[in-house]
């Protein structure tokens, strides 16, 4: 049977994050841990379910973007909650403005998406929250905000008139979707909600999470555990005051992240290991972050990475034969490429960076418009992206690029920190150890010699 070039196409979306509790998307997995350096998710699993399920605890899990980090926390997430936990997983590009993020944001966001998790669970009386949500009303409708109006009665923040109890994840969406969009706004309630960081994190651990935890286990489950998704994003633009947002969030403000009394995991900006302040950072959280590298499809001394190389093609013919095991799918390479060695150099090509392979493969599909694909096509789709890739470079970058390739190596340096939050290098693990090497795209240029 032919295979269909649009569905294809749209498998391999590489914008589209897996969700391993849907079938289709189940197959199309594929589980790079045994060349990743090891099974880290399931190392965070055992800490939250294992070792410490009774104990608050907070991780930091990085990665590039676009490594596939949000396919192994929403697996993290379905295989705590098939160990009963109450899991509370969320995007927090969803609830922030990236570009400006404060500890109170980061609070907020999580204590809207917890409450609004729990439904269906009463929780106790919250006069703290309801003091301080009233108290950023007033803020949203002082004359700063140019329209004089009341300050709404309780009822306008998300209160049941019948159980006089707040709902706050309305409260508190009421009021991050008013300052998301205007900051004018969230400087205000920013400059009013800092002060008080010691009370919103009393507020939340004593009214929300504590009862909640309570409630849940009495209906069986074994704790909660919230992921934040994405706060690796977080744009590194300075505070007003000229402090990078990355350094000022996960490093002055990180101990106010490791303070609520659940399980959490947030992801955080892989650049933010190459900031001078990487040694104060690991000193504000209890324990190092964890790293998702690249799937290595070489070794330091070129050789090829066998394995990873064999998962890595995995990938790419899941996406065309789901339904077939892996050694058939080999047997059918034929029917998408013009040969074998031009998978192998699709997959060389991405560095091992999985959306970047599928962005590649994308483009390529657009690119032909018909199977098998060839090879001349992929050297011109690999030429355009080279061409936009080089254009922000500088002759100081690619000094540290030709660096990079010769000693496999990066320091703590503001240039190191530019190149790998632009993808222009990769991080790989090999028996505990990091190496790096730039992004197989560049390797092309004539100022890499190429």
């Amino acid at each position: 049977m032919a295979i269909d070039l649009r569905g294809f196409f749209q498998a391999t979306d590489p914008s589209r994050t897996l969700f391993l509790n849907q079938d289709t998307d189940k197959k199309y997995y594929i589980d790079f841990s045994s060349v990743r350096g090891g099974d880290i998710i399931g190392k965070l699993k055992q800490k939250i379910t294992f070792f410490k399920p009774d104990e608050p605890t907070c991780t930091l899990f990085t990665g590039h973007i676009g490594c596939g980090k949000s396919t192994e926390l929403i697996r993290l997430q379905a295989e705590l909650e098939k160990l009963g936990f109450h899991v509370v997983y969320f995007e927090s590009s969803d609830d922030l403005e990236m570009t400006d993020v404060d500890i109170a944001d980061v609070l907020l966001a999580i204590a809207r998406r917890v409450s609004q998790s729990l439904d269906k669970i009463t929780l106790g009386e919250t006069h703290k929250f309801n003091d301080l949500l009233l108290g950023a009303w007033k803020v949203l409708n002082s004359e700063v905000t140019g329209i004089k109006t009341k300050v709404p009665v309780v009822g306008d923040v998300g209160v049941s008139v019948e159980q006089e109890k707040l709902s706050l994840s309305v409260g508190i969406g009421e009021i991050t979707t008013k300052i998301k969009s205007d900051p004018t706004l969230r400087e205000k309630i920013n400059q009013y909600l800092a002060p008080q960081k010691i009370k919103l994190l009393e507020a939340i651990n004593q009214e929300l999470l504590q009862p909640a935890i309570a409630k849940l286990k009495q209906q069986g489950k074994n704790g909660l555990v919230v992921i934040v998704d994405n706060l690796d994003r977080i744009d590194n633009r300075p505070k007003s005051w000229g402090r990078p947002q990355q350094e000022y969030l996960f490093v002055d403000q990180g101990e106010y992240l490791t303070k609520l009394n659940c399980h959490l995991v947030y992801t955080m900006p892989l650049s933010l290991k190459f900031s001078n302040d990487y040694g104060m950072l690991t000193q504000r959280f209890p324990e190092d972050p964890k790293v998702l590298p690249m799937v290595p499809l070489h070794w330091p001394d070129g050789r090829v990475h066998e394995q990873g190389m064999e998962l890595m093609q995995q990938m790419v013919l899941a996406r065309a034969f789901p339904d077939l095991q892996p050694e058939q799918r080999l047997d059918k390479i034929s029917e998408i490429f013009d040969s074998a060695d031009t998978l192998k150099r699709l997959c060389i090509l991405s560095g091992g960076h999985v959306r970047d392979l599928l962005r590649l493969l994308n483009s390529w599909i657009m690119e032909e418009m018909a199977l098998p694909l060839t090879r001349n096509t992929l050297e011109q789709v690999i030429r355009s992206r080279r061409n936009e890739m080089i254009l922000p470079i500088s002759e100081e970058e690619w000094q540290l690029l030709r660096h990079v390739q010769q000693k496999k190596k990066v320091s703590d340096d503001h240039g190191y920190q530019k190149l790998i939050r632009s993808r222009f290098v990769f991080e790989y693990r090999d028996g505990g150890e990091s190496w790096f090497d730039v992004n197989p795209i560049l390797i092309g240029a004539k100022e890499m010699g190429g």
